[in-house]
């Protein structure tokens, strides 16, 4: 039996895994096996919202074990180690408990075919410091972590006398800097509903840090500016060409020599693949770790390993390459499946273009700014308000409709409503 196995349980990864699990698994017509070191799935985008403590990752995580059980494909916990070609073989590493005891011992997993989807790694370009000092706001944990210290340094504002005020730096001004700086006010604001009630947006000083000439780069740049006005709006400083470099416990060093404080310091400003990813099974590589891909979505140097989401890098047919975007990966997911199934079948696989369907950014309840391309208008429309807002969300649907089908989704959207007034709007633990 055909051995269909995907390393990674991201947006790509696990839609991937559903949809072979749909197709052939519950059906015995192959074996489809999901990896990830984590036990539950949350969707990236949404992270700044569980950082901030405005979405609880306990209720929308999803569980692994339990999607896999449903969806006809196994799950395995566990973090990819080396790949073996020449025998077609995974290698897992040991799993060890927080005392340093052996949980699960090396493993090794057979496949015939594989589908690479481990996604990325915040880039900290070996900027001094910045490991020691930032959090880089690309796992659930790191966003825990996020929330507890937010918490902690509100906690010492309610009840010290020499603290004045939260000083938050975030460094990158794409969007996962700008929602984050969105949403911080945003939970400054509910604060004060649950006996925080001197906590103010004018003792939450929170720094956005850009190296380029603006915020969003990836946007035009009316709705570029449009976000920049709104989080002026808010209190927050934009700091456009500045360049960090050097983070220590006082805060962050630019070029100039000037020092931003900060108690809490996050860092989003670029991403890589994981480092272990750069020497691996001697495929083929780029300078930020990504695995180089032909048009088909398999690596130059190995037909039965294909890679999706941000570990690909794949050139489009102007010389560009494929953003590391959410949609991206929902693309290249359906694509993968495609092609797959054609290799299974002795058809002929075909090359993958990327359709860019604009992008939104939620600056919390305050607004939605963004751009809407390809299939929605002829051109390109400019969106901004409600209904951007309501695109916005609409992305999430789509990802749990993918996983879910519509039944479950409009159900989960029915059990979100009835937790809206039963739940506090922050998770205040």
């Amino acid at each position: 039996m055909t051995k269909i196995v995907i390393v990674g349980g991201g947006a790509g990864g696990l839609e991937l895994a559903t949809k072979f699990g749909r197709k052939f698994g519950k059906k015995g017509k192959a074996e489809v096996v999901l990896i990830d070191r984590n036990a539950s799935h949350l969707w990236k985008p949404l992270l700044h919202e569980v950082a901030t403590g405005s979405l609880d990752a306990g209720v929308d995580a999803l569980s692994y074990r339990a999607h896999a059980r449903n969806h006809g494909f196994d799950f395995q916990l566990g973090s990819l180690q080396d790949i073996q070609r020449d025998s077609k073989t995974l290698v897992l590493s040991a799993m060890y408990d927080e005392s340093g005891e052996l949980i699960m011992p090396e493993r090794h997993l057979n496949y015939d075919v594989l589908i690479m989807a481990i996604g990325s790694t915040s880039n900290d370009f070996n900027t001094e410091g910045v490991r020691d000092h930032c959090i880089f706001l690309d796992s659930p944990e790191q966003a825990h972590r996020f929330r507890t210290e937010m918490n902690n340094q509100f906690l010492k504002l309610h009840t010290s006398m020499e603290q004045k005020t939260v000083d938050i730096a975030i460094v990158g001004g794409g969007a996962t800097g700008v929602e984050l700086s969105a949403e911080l006010h945003n939970a400054v604001k509910e604060l004060q509903n649950y006996g925080f009630k001197d906590l103010d947006s004018k003792k939450l000083n929170v720094s956005l840090v850009e190296a380029g000439e603006r915020i969003l780069p990836a946007l035009p740049p009316r709705i570029s500016g449009a976000a920049h006005q709104e989080l002026t709006k808010l209190g927050v400083k934009v700091c456009t060409n500045t360049m960090i470099v050097k983070a220590d416990k006082n805060g962050l060093t630019t070029k100039e020599g000037e020092l931003i404080p900060a108690q809490i310091m996050v860092w989003a400003a670029g991403i890589k693949a994981p480092d272990f990813i750069k020497d691996i099974a001697g495929l083929e590589t780029n300078r930020i770790n990504q695995l180089v891909v032909k048009d088909t979505l398999q690596t130059t140097r190995d037909e039965n390993i294909y890679v999706i989401g941000d570990l690909a890098s794949c050139t489009q047919a102007d010389g560009s390459f494929v953003p590391p975007r959410a949609q991206a990966a929902h693309q290249m997911a359906s694509h993968a499946y495609k092609n797959i199934v054609a290799q299974f079948n002795g058809g002929q696989l075909k090359p993958y273009v990327y359709n860019d369907h604009g992008s939104l950014v939620s600056l919390s309840r305050f607004s939605t700014v963004g751009s809407l391309m390809g299939n929605l208008t002829k051109g390109s429309m400019m969106v901004e308000g409600r209904i951007a807002r309501v695109v916005y969300v609409s992305l999430y649907r789509m990802h749990q409709v993918a996983l879910h089908g519509t039944f479950k989704t409009g159900l989960m959207m029915l059990v979100g409503r009835i937790n809206r007034a039963l739940r506090p709007n922050l998770k205040l633990h």
